[in-house]
């Protein structure tokens, strides 16, 4: 991606020095407190499920707070917070510098876009974290991947991540890297919009699996508004060079729901899809990227598209 020299965003807010202990605090012990209610509720078998799930899909999931609050989870906790000295190795400040430039190029687009339909784009921040990190969604640790809440509207995200994204999922690149923010700030369009706050509602009216089910189009619909992103990103700015888009294609796909499972689990289950199939994710990120209109996204409406 040509993004040197380009614009940084404001709403970056680097917490990697802080160190928080509690519920989701370092080392997943806070989370380990939850295991017996989880048991409680779930079964063994069910408690080795959602172990997987969290695990796996929560790498890309976009709302951390709806995981928590589906299984009745989300708590108050005593925490603490401390300071320890900011060791940043050169690559981790190009890092921070890349994705600084991704998000301020995001507000251009969304700002433009809101503005085209007589809105206003209220700009998320992105809070940088190592380990674990208190939001307005609860405690998270590393292992939960990215995530938006919307509850304070920002995006959570530890660097480490990018490693695994690399070498895990086998899905490197610069723009593979902006897909994942640029999908997590399609949550915070959804947000915007009301679109969130009305699938929440109609899954609590509905069965499980059905709610499973508005949760794929709304990740495939944040999918699509990263595709339009990208879009507006390449036609006003050229950010992209050849090879970006296969990048995030790339990445889509190896975090389809189908391929996790495979690899988690050996087998496929479409019932308990949370995020969408590989051929979905990659043709609604295709969808948003050659039309770059936020209209086509309503994968409420037209998933079988």
């Amino acid at each position: 991606m040509r993004w040197r020299g380009n614009p940084k965003s404001n709403n970056i807010e680097d917490r990697r020095s802080e160190r928080v202990s509690g519920l989701g605090g370092s080392g997943g012990g806070g989370m380990l407190r939850l295991l017996p209610m989880v048991f409680k509720l779930l079964g063994f078998k069910g408690t080795v499920i959602l172990a997987v799930c969290v695990g796996v899909f929560g790498l890309f999931t976009g709302n951390l707070g709806n995981i928590l609050a589906i299984l009745g989870l989300q708590q108050d906790a005593t925490t603490s917070v401390s300071e320890a000295p900011l060791r940043e190795t050169a690559e981790e400040k190009e890092l921070v510098d890349f994705i600084s430039v991704i998000l301020a190029d995001t507000e251009e687009t969304w700002s433009t876009l809101f503005r085209q339909k007589g809105q206003t784009y209220q700009e998320p921040r992105l809070v940088l974290f190592r380990d674990a990190v208190k939001s307005a969604c609860g405690m998270a640790n590393s292992a939960m991947g990215p995530f938006y809440c919307p509850g304070d509207h920002q995006v959570y995200i530890d660097l480490g991540f990018y490693d695994q994204l690399k070498n895990r999922f086998k899905a490197p690149g610069d723009f593979a890297q902006a897909y994942v923010i640029s999908h997590e700030i399609g949550h915070h369009v959804q947000t915007l919009l009301g679109i969130s706050s009305k699938v929440h509602t109609a899954q609590s009216k509905l069965s499980k699996a059905e709610g499973n089910k508005l949760s794929v189009r709304q990740e495939l619909q944040a999918d699509c508004l990263a595709g339009v992103w990208a879009n507006h990103a390449n036609s006003t700015r050229q950010l992209l060079e050849v090879g970006d888009i296969e990048e995030g294609l790339a990445a889509a796909s190896a975090i389809g729901d189908d391929t996790l499972q495979k690899q988690s689990q050996g087998y496929v289950s479409p019932d308990s899809f949370s995020h969408g199939s590989a051929e979905q994710r990659v043709k609604w990120f295709k969808i948003g990227f050659e039309s770059g209109d936020m209209d086509d996204c309503d994968t409420f409406n037209n998933l079988g598209r």
